[in-house]
């Protein structure tokens, strides 16, 4: 595929991250959304004459040139929807981005991915938190995602860094730029064992609509969000939010009642929105983290009769996986949307077929 156009894409003005896989699936790849006629985009669902009258394929491709000279001389790696690199976990929100901007060495598909979000003020209670976590996560081999905000998340990632965990800052502007600058010796040190991501090109400013935007790639990235301390309203309760909304697993560190940065992690903990967390070892448990079982061998089984087609497949994805399946990959293997999915997923379980575990995984019965 032509990086040109793929770049190029996100630069179409009225085509946001939806409408741009929409087009990509209907035409194939970004190189032929851009040499059909524009008329043709008509046939595409979501695409109408209102969404015409803003694009400017020419512009689009001229911005594209100069963000790719940018990205050569500053040695980015850009990763588009479709690539083997791009998140996994992100790819089943429909509303993740088609390309992200990355700088440094990391594994976005890591096995075990969480992310940690909290309060910009950060108490002694919460970087002790952080410490205690971090350093019982480690035998995971986890990759730790944040925002690279002040705080929790930069205490998060400052821990990482120097108990040799891989970490991910997602931003909520471009690369040629680090924002708040007093996080840009911690950014420096991340490349070296993770790094930078963001679906901003370079010159975009750290706008404050930018960073609900940001918070949708913390929480899709993941397996679970862990909120670590956090006030009753900011950035860390809309990523629980946004996370529960991709039905991930969201868990909260609990606090004093009295404490206004524990607020929201009891607020998410009483309204279900949250399950209490105490330590790495609680995550593992509810997550199936558990390392090293052996495996029993699976027998030989024949598919039951009255399944349906798609619960045919569910089966046999299942049956063929010799550990527990998480949800959004069986989705992606499926080739289901989630809703339709997590139906046919009760039906089964119902019937006595499957059951769940911690973590939103599913094996036979």
């Amino acid at each position: 595929m032509s990086l040109l156009h793929q770049i190029a894409l996100t630069f179409v003005k009225n085509i946001g991250p939806v409408s741009a896989k929409m087009l990509l699936s209907h035409f194939g790849d970004a190189e032929r959304v851009f040499k059909v006629s524009k008329t043709k985009w008509l046939k595409v669902p979501g695409i109408g004459e209102w969404t015409l009258k803003g694009v400017d394929l020419d512009a689009a491709l001229q911005r594209a040139e100069e963000e790719i000279k940018y990205i050569e001389a500053n040695d980015i790696q850009v990763i588009f929807y479709s690539d083997i690199e791009y998140p996994r976990r992100l790819k089943n929100c429909n509303d993740g981005p088609v390309l992200l901007y990355a700088k440094g060495q990391m594994d976005l598909n890591r096995r075990h991915v969480v992310s940690i979000v909290g309060t910009r003020n950060a108490t002694e209670y919460g970087r002790q938190l952080c410490r205690q976590l971090i350093e019982e996560l480690q035998p995971y081999n986890v990759l730790v995602v944040s925002g690279l905000a002040l705080g929790i998340d930069v205490a998060a990632h400052k821990e990482c860094v120097k108990q040799n965990v891989q970490t991910v800052g997602v931003l909520g502007h471009g690369l040629d730029r680090i924002y708040p600058y007093h996080n840009q010796a911690t950014a420096q040190k991340m490349l070296a064992n993770g790094g930078l991501l963001t679906e901003y090109p370079s010159g975009t400013i750290p706008d404050r609509e930018n960073f609900p935007q940001r918070n949708r790639i913390v929480a899709g990235m993941a397996d679970a969000t862990i909120v670590m301390e956090a006030g009753i309203k900011g950035g860390a309760l809309i990523t629980a939010e946004i996370a529960n909304s991709y039905n991930r697993d969201v868990f909260a560190f609990p606090g004093r009642i009295d404490d206004e940065y524990s607020e929201g992690c009891n607020f998410l903990i009483r309204n279900n929105k949250a399950a209490l967390l105490t330590s790495a070892a609680d995550l593992a448990y509810s997550l199936g983290w558990e390392e090293g079982a052996p495996k029993p061998a699976r027998e030989q089984l024949s598919l039951p009769m009255d399944l349906t087609d798609d619960e045919r497949i569910i089966f046999n994805i299942i049956f063929q996986h010799k550990t527990p399946l998480p949800i959004d990959d069986l989705s992606l293997k499926a080739n289901m949307p989630l809703s339709q999915l997590t139906m046919n997923l009760l039906n089964m379980e119902m019937q006595g077929y499957i059951r769940s575990l911690p973590g939103k995984t599913y094996c036979l019965n």
